[in-house]
């Protein structure tokens, strides 16, 4: 009993000794502590998505036969014959457009350059908030970069560990950014709303010109605009379902229809600057 007791009050103490130890340490001694904690937490966000790839690869291997393996091979190869053929077209286009810009002296288009990156989780509770994908800062993605899918934009990364980022959704309250109209140059403001559902996300946009109208039956795509600065221009964001004019009677505002597509998407692109590359 007595030896119960002594230990029961030891671990109390360690405890207690580790607590005033965390809130007596310095704020720096704090923040790296913090830090060298996520850092080896991080990599423990993507090992099940790793061994959920894993789990699909031998459950291919184990439940097809190897005529149909053959088979989807050849499907593949025909797939990525057509994809290579794709490839050195652009690069022959892209490569026709260099020397276009350099004979007339016009400076170059291409401003971003693609990180593709799978997702590692998307928690619940946060499903319209955050996800953390599969790279970070060990493959030059920094905070503050865009990130898009085939859908349109996904979203902003809000912190880059060493091997992988977490990503605040365009559906969150708190992401906003510089949009507009497809075929319209006036911006406007756009803001995450998060969701009515678990299946429909949405956003807000304000500041509209009164003279735009919108409705489910002929809703406005919403862009991104240049002015947003870390996203390039005409990357999709939603429809404009509804527009309602505010109390001061010059703007109107309303509600975005986000993708429904961003609740299922599994693999992003990052897009990293070109300069931030240069500056490397």
């Amino acid at each position: 009993m007595a030896l119960r007791k002594f230990t029961a009050v030891r671990n109390i103490a360690i405890f207690a000794g580790v607590l005033a130890a965390c809130l007596l340490a310095p704020a720096v001694v704090r923040h790296y502590t913090g830090k060298a904690f996520e850092e080896f937490r991080a990599p423990l966000d993507a090992i099940p998505s790793q061994l959920n790839d894993l789990e699909k690869f031998w459950d291919l291997r184990m439940n097809y036969s190897k005529s149909e393996l053959i088979e989807v091979g050849r499907d593949l190869a025909r797939l990525n014959a057509g994809y290579a053929i794709k490839l050195t077209e652009n690069e022959a286009l892209k490569s026709r457009v260099e020397s276009l810009e350099k004979i007339l002296s016009l400076p170059g288009e291409e401003k971003f350059k693609m990180e593709v990156a799978r997702v590692a989780r998307r928690d619940i509770n946060a499903w319209w908030q955050h996800l953390i994908i599969r790279k970070g800062a060990a493959h030059g993605i920094r905070e503050g970069y865009a990130v898009i899918y085939g859908g349109g934009v996904v979203g902003r990364v809000v912190k880059a560990n060493t091997y992988t980022s977490v990503v605040e959704l365009v559906s969150s309250r708190g992401f906003r950014m510089a949009a507009h109209f497809l075929g319209e140059d006036r911006p406007v403001i756009y803001q995450g709303a998060g969701s009515l559902s678990f299946q429909d996300a949405r956003g807000e946009v304000r500041d509209v010109p009164a003279d735009l109208k919108a409705s489910t039956l002929k809703p406005l795509q919403l862009v991104t605009s240049p002015l947003a600065g870390s996203f390039p221009d005409g990357i999709l964001i939603g429809d404009v379902i509804d527009l309602t004019l505010e109390p001061d009677g010059i703007f109107r505002s309303g509600t975005v229809r986000l993708p429904r597509t961003l609740g299922g998407v599994r693999e992003v692109a990052v897009l990293i600057p070109v300069s931030d590359l240069m500056e490397e």
